[in-house]
């Protein structure tokens, strides 16, 4: 529970927490370095690695090299059973509960299993909710199923308290890599007020603006990927740091 209780402890004193995904296949090798060094700097609280679709067969020796350039924590975020190593300190243990396709419900997580309590990384228990984003992201593709329709907000909230009974630790509201629109405030808003536990929010947040709305809106994680694979971006991190660190731009 190391893993947990730090994003629980970082979210009740910044208000919430900033992490950010990195895929092995978008970050170069010789750009990564730089790239932690600007993200530790900037006030970012740790990083999720993996993916929907990876072609990058060096995943072990990626987050290895991740692992020996930060002292934030790296937590798998899981696009397939074989992204399992004991190079990470913890692993989303992801449920695609927004769909009905029984192989990401649990028929993976058997699979999976053995092999993460072998690792002796931390499991940490989330729901996966695909929301509808306009456009089909590569999760909704690869997982085979439905998103949540952006205007169904009491679906999604309905979804996430039955997760939390079944015992997940956190509620994953999605809209995908490149999505088209990001996660709709009121979905956040119904989840974030049904659930207890905490809910990230993540896809299509390309400003920090939008960043501070979902924060606002009852995200507790906020997670930025692919707008941050452009290196010309990068310096706009701190500024999504600060939106995100609610108490912190309070306090200030």
């Amino acid at each position: 529970m190391k893993i947990y209780n730090h994003l629980l402890a970082t979210i009740k004193h910044k208000g919430a927490a900033y992490l950010i995904l990195l895929d092995p296949d978008k970050l170069s090798e010789d750009k990564i370095q730089v790239f932690l060094k600007h993200c530790e700097k900037s006030g970012v609280d740790g990083f999720l690695v993996g993916g929907s679709l990876m072609v990058n067969e060096n995943f072990e020796l990626f987050l290895s090299k991740i692992k020996s350039l930060t002292h934030l924590h790296v937590i798998i975020f899981p696009g397939s059973i074989t992204q399992v190593s004991s190079n990470a300190d913890a692993i989303l243990f992801l449920s695609v509960v927004s769909g009905r396709n029984p192989e990401h419900l649990i028929g993976k997580h058997v699979l999976a299993a053995p092999s993460i309590k072998k690792s002796g990384i931390e499991p940490i228990s989330t729901a996966y909710i695909l929301v509808e984003s306009g456009t089909t992201t590569t999760a909704v593709y690869m997982s085979g199923s439905l998103p949540i329709p952006r205007n169904k907000p009491e679906i999604a909230a309905a979804t996430a308290l039955a997760s939390e009974y079944l015992g997940m630790k956190l509620i994953y509201l999605e809209a995908g890599s490149g999505a088209d629109k990001p996660v709709p405030d009121e979905m956040i808003k119904a989840v974030s007020e049904q659930c207890s536990v905490p809910v990230i929010v993540g896809g299509g947040i390309r400003d920090s603006a939008t960043a501070r709305r979902k924060v606002e809106s009852g995200a507790s994680i906020v997670v930025t990927g692919n707008f941050f694979e452009d290196e010309n971006n990068w310096d706009l991190i701190k500024e999504f740091s600060n939106a995100i660190h609610i108490k912190n731009s309070i306090l200030v």
